[in-house]
């Protein structure tokens, strides 16, 4: 009886932390919405109350719309974006299915190199990185980011793929073996769609980074024509006076295209994160 009794306080335990971390993690997120359609009097007057009549403005989004290339540093982080995304999905799950389906020499060396890539962060190599970029004569070019988000993202994605892909029943790839399909048909047909909740996660565990990155942008990308996002708002912040209005305005539709993601593979995310936890 008392196992019974206490099970629906350890529910509401759990539900009140999980509820408690949501709002952590939201609050920065509303702040920001709420505060970019306010007047910059009254987001320094108080910046956690709601807007109202006579402090709501959308002055930040108009000086951001009219006054900047804010439209090309919002699709040139997509484009950046989704091409890292494609590469890192389609390489990461052609990797994983080679080292999980197949015995080769080295496989477990290989394997360990790729865990190094999440252990040590990429930043520690940027001299490197831009040294080489030079030499290749792609800086200020949109395939320089590509190519570095790509190869970030890369061993968490194998890392990731690989332990969906070992799920996969045996028995589906010998069947469509004994009936001719090839191992490309195999890996396209039968394993991509089978692993597609770790596909949603692989995506939303790697745009994020990519999307929110100043770090490479700013060093290899800093030309008016390649600025993203999040280079691009720097332009509002100055020395002595900074734009708030803009600045958060600028910050709101950034956020919008995570989002939006999120919202379209929030199941999926949650299979791939729950998957394997239970039997």
């Amino acid at each position: 009886m008392r196992n019974v009794s206490t099970r629906p306080l350890g529910r509401a335990a759990v539900h009140a932390i999980l509820a408690g971390y949501t709002i952590i993690a939201l609050f920065p997120i509303v702040l920001i919405l709420i505060n970019s359609v306010k007047t910059r009097a009254a987001i320094f007057d108080n910046p956690l109350a709601l807007p109202t009549p006579s402090t709501f403005s959308l002055v930040g989004f108009h000086k951001v719309l009219a006054n900047s290339d804010f439209l090309l540093y919002f699709g040139n982080s997509l484009f950046v974006t989704l091409l890292s995304l494609l590469l890192i999905v389609l390489f990461g799950a052609m990797a994983a299915w080679a080292l999980s389906e197949y015995t080769f020499t080295g496989n477990r060396l290989l394997t360990l190199y790729l865990a190094l890539g999440i252990m040590i962060p990429i930043r520690l190599g940027t001299v490197s990185i831009l040294e080489l970029v030079v030499r290749l004569d792609l800086i200020n070019t949109l395939s320089a980011l590509v190519l570095v988000y790509t190869a970030q993202g890369l061993p968490l994605a194998v890392m990731i793929l690989s332990e969906f892909v070992r799920q996969v029943p045996r028995e589906l790839k010998d069947a469509a073996r004994c009936d001719g399909v090839g191992e490309f048909a195999i890996f396209f047909q039968v394993i991509l769609p089978l692993i597609r909740p770790a596909i949603a996660t692989v995506a939303v565990f790697t745009m994020i980074p990519a999307w929110n990155d100043l770090w490479f942008p700013l060093i290899l990308a800093p030309s008016d024509r390649t600025k993203t996002v999040t280079l691009g708002v720097q332009q509002f912040i100055g020395q002595y006076v900074t734009d708030w209005n803009s600045v958060l305005a600028a910050l709101s539709l950034a956020v919008i295209p995570v989002l939006v993601m999120y919202v379209i593979f929030s199941r999926q995310l949650i299979r791939g994160l729950t998957s394997g936890a239970v039997k």
